[in-house]
């Protein structure tokens, strides 16, 4: 991707928070690179060089600063490359999709993908100026980086739980990135780590503004009773990875910088998993600024941006999960959907102690295959729908999302699911595959907020609002919302 070199200075010498994340600066006199926001005195034009993205930075040579922390900041979107199939990469390589020490990471994950090795490299230099082995070793070192700081694990739980095969390893690139051992930089740590007592803790970054209360009242509306919790102030959830179970509790950080992250969960090395998960979760890679640039040129949702200029597209913990909650939501209330998913959760789901109020995780494919769902309250049709897609999800595993259009989740084509129409299928592309341009035009609610328009006159409105549909729904959705309370 080309910076533009005039807008990085510009934002470099006045320290734009509105760039945190967006690009990287690296110093050839100290070989560092910084955050546009970092505090140290600015080095001269001559000595500067811009990167797109951390790990192209790392790449070239250069260290992280350990005084502005660029594995703090907000992260580059994925949507900063025009590619959705690096969007997509980037996603998966967040969740561990390419490991410390396994050989031929980046061929699975191009298969995963469908595309040659060759191409996908040939895409991530293209688009972030770094190969998809250099970005998943950056991610593995920002968030190892992190627990040192923030964490009291020991440096082998840091080593497992950044996605090291060993702790030898995971010592000689912390040498090789920082200069300084694993223990040197905990004792430079500008705060001491105090012990987790409940679980594990970790602060997420975003570009501000971030509407927290529109996010919280859309999940609390959608909240399954027994898997989550939606209060005034936090969101909570069961989870599960791997056959083991724990719960997530997000909160926003009192400084309003941040969100504030609680695991409790019995094995470490799946804290990278969950942290991005979560990340995805509450759309945290969003740039307002890009985003309402946009969308307020349009005089029907100037006025929505202005009342909620940090909109966010909330995602979804699991795919599956989401998918049937939307099937669930065919056609009825948001209140009706709940109370059945709660029933579907109750009679099928796993039972989880997590020591407070949730009792269940909710069904994982195979668990649903074959259920009779018509006992709790679900309609014969969209009771064989869930079980279709269940069964497939179950026999193909995991896969990828692509573009809408085709939109695929656990192997699985959804409109192939018999029950699965187009508003279905933008759903689940727009929450639970993180698609920015998703757009379930035939959604009541959006033609009534949008002026009682045609499901075919809202679709060709919508073009000017491409590539980020998703947000403009969302707009609506709270338009409506707002009128109806």
């Amino acid at each position: 991707m080309e910076l533009d070199q005039r807008v990085c200075d510009r934002a470099r010498r006045s320290r734009d928070a509105r760039f945190d994340g967006r690009f990287f600066i690296g110093v050839t006199t100290t070989r560092i690179y910084c955050r546009p926001i970092c505090p140290a005195r600015a080095p001269r034009d001559e000595h500067v060089r811009y990167f797109a993205t951390a790990a192209a930075a790392q790449a070239a040579g250069f260290r992280p600063c350990l005084r502005c922390r660029p594995e703090a900041s907000p992260g580059t979107p994925a949507w900063m490359g025009s590619s959705g199939l690096v969007s997509r990469a980037l996603r998966l390589i967040g969740e561990g999709a390419i490991r410390g020490g396994e050989p031929g990471g980046v061929e699975r994950l191009a298969d995963r993908l469908g595309v040659t090795a060759r191409h996908l490299r040939r895409l991530f230099l293209e688009h972030l100026g770094a190969t998809p082995l250099d970005v998943a070793l950056t991610c593995r070192m920002h968030f190892a980086k992190r627990l040192i700081d923030e964490a009291s694990l020991s440096m082998g739980e840091v080593a497992f739980a950044s996605g090291f095969g060993s702790v030898r390893r995971f010592n000689g690139q912390v040498r090789s990135v920082y200069a300084r051992t694993p223990t040197e930089l905990r004792k430079l740590a500008r705060q001491p780590a105090e012990p987790e007592r409940d679980g594990y803790s970790f602060r997420l970054a975003y570009r501000p503004p971030y509407d927290w209360d529109a996010v919280l009242a859309f999940l609390r509306a959608r909240a399954t009773p027994g898997v989550e919790s939606v209060d005034r102030a936090s969101y909570r959830r069961t989870i599960a990875l791997d056959g083991k179970r724990g719960s997530i509790e997000v909160s926003r950080l009192e400084s309003g910088t941040g969100l504030r992250l609680n695991v409790r969960f019995p094995d470490p090395r799946a804290l990278l998993c969950i942290v991005e998960r979560v990340r995805r979760m509450f759309d945290l890679g969003a740039d307002p600024k890009v985003i309402g640039d946009h969308l307020r040129a349009d005089p029907l949702l100037r006025s929505a941006w202005a009342r909620h200029p940090g909109i966010r597209t909330p995602g979804a913990w699991d795919g599956f999960e989401l998918a049937v909650r939307a099937i669930l939501g065919q056609q009825i209330s948001v209140r009706s959907a709940t109370t059945i998913a709660g029933r579907v959760a109750a009679m099928f789901g796993t039972p989880v102690d997590d020591g407070r109020t949730l009792g269940r995780l909710f069904p994982e494919p195979a668990q649903l295959a074959d259920a009779s769902l018509e006992a709790a309250g679900v309609m014969p049709t969209r009771a064989e729908t869930i079980r279709c897609l269940a069964r497939r999800a179950a026999s193909d595993g995991p896969g990828t999302g692509v573009p809408v259009n085709g939109a695929r989740m656990n192997g699985v084509s959804l409109q192939s699911v018999p029950g699965i129409g187009r508003w279905t299928a933008e759903y689940i592309a727009m929450r639970a595959l993180g698609e920015p341009d998703a757009f379930p035009c035939g959604d009541l609610v959006l033609r009534s907020a949008a002026g009682h328009l045609s499901a075919r006159e809202l679709d060709r409105r919508s073009e000017r609002w491409r590539p980020w549909r998703a947000y403009a729904v969302m707009l609506l959705w709270q338009t409506a919302s707002e009128a109806t309370s």
